[in-house]
């Protein structure tokens, strides 16, 4: 069972876009998020001389999100280092222990397990250009590393970015439902709406060409995911290479259909439901 959450955040500098630091009601963790620009200014923060796990975040070369997953013994002294090492990144969350009690073993560990859903859940280019490797540590502190991972994700999606969400958003004790498209020249999608928007699962296929009528930046945009191997061209149909967020239903819907779409009427769930019919009898129900 899920409980509600308390998180204290502080403006340092008195302004949204400034320093914060972030507690968690109940957890010795502490959080940090750091303009790039403001580095010089966290000399005034004695515990960011500690031990702990950092993530810098920006934009690659071609405009996606990008992070770099870092551990130090001495976070303040390695963020004044990337600030000449790496120059993508523009600001940085940090993470330390308030009773000092993570040592070298337990940010390695934090380190490789980071990376390792980073990359699993596929959102954000991860710029790390060597696997970090897993320290041996008891089964009692993997455990309680285990915890803080997961009070680490709460918090890194709190401060804006979802970097460890995966892009299916699975419910605790509540039915998931999944919506389908079956239509011409070989489309045959599923997905789910999610915080995000509307995500197309693996797998699913997209129609082999498109209507003249397509919207002429809906055509450009199914351009570029065929060009970054998003759709794979089967010949008969294009497939989803791996789960993809759209921003809306209708757009999923026009690039799996290739047409323009309302994707609240066209994606409907097993029982034939459209997701419009769906939304609205749910939140009906709920009132």
């Amino acid at each position: 069972m899920k409980f509600g959450k308390t998180i204290k955040i502080f403006l340092i500098d008195g302004e949204p876009n400034g320093r914060m630091s972030c507690e968690l009601s109940n957890w010795s963790g502490k959080a940090y998020k750091i303009p790039r620009i403001k580095i010089k200014d966290c000399s005034d923060r004695d515990d960011l001389t500690s031990t702990g796990v950092y993530l810098l975040f920006g934009k690659d070369d071609a405009g996606k999100d990008q992070v770099y997953i870092g551990e130090a013994e001495s976070i303040l002294k390695r963020l004044n280092q990337q600030l000449t090492q790496k120059d993508f990144w523009n600001e940085a969350i940090v993470f330390i222990s308030k009773d000092e009690n993570l040592n070298k073993a337990h940010i390695k560990y934090l380190e490789n397990r980071l990376h390792d859903i980073a990359k699993s859940a596929n959102r954000y280019t991860v710029d790390n250009s060597i696997i970090p490797t897993q320290s041996s540590i008891s089964e009692s502190d993997r455990a309680e590393m285990e915890e803080f991972i997961e009070y680490i994700k709460m918090l890194v999606n709190t401060l804006g970015h979802k970097v460890f969400d995966e892009k299916r958003e699975f419910k605790a004790k509540q039915k998931q439902e999944s919506f389908f498209i079956k239509a011409a020249r070989g489309a045959d999608g599923q997905g789910e709406p999610t915080s995000d928007g509307f995500v197309v699962f693996k797998n699913s296929k997209a129609a082999s060409t498109i209507v003249n009528s397509m919207t002429p930046n809906f055509i450009t945009y199914r351009q570029k995911l065929i060009d970054e191997g998003v759709l794979v061209d089967k010949v008969e149909y294009f497939e989803f290479s791996d789960d993809y967020i759209f921003s809306s239903p209708s757009t999923a819907a026009v690039m799996v259909m290739g047409r323009n779409a309302n994707g609240l009427t066209e994606w409907k769930n097993k029982d034939g439901k459209t997701l419009k019919e769906f939304e609205t009898n749910d939140k009906t129900t709920k009132a």
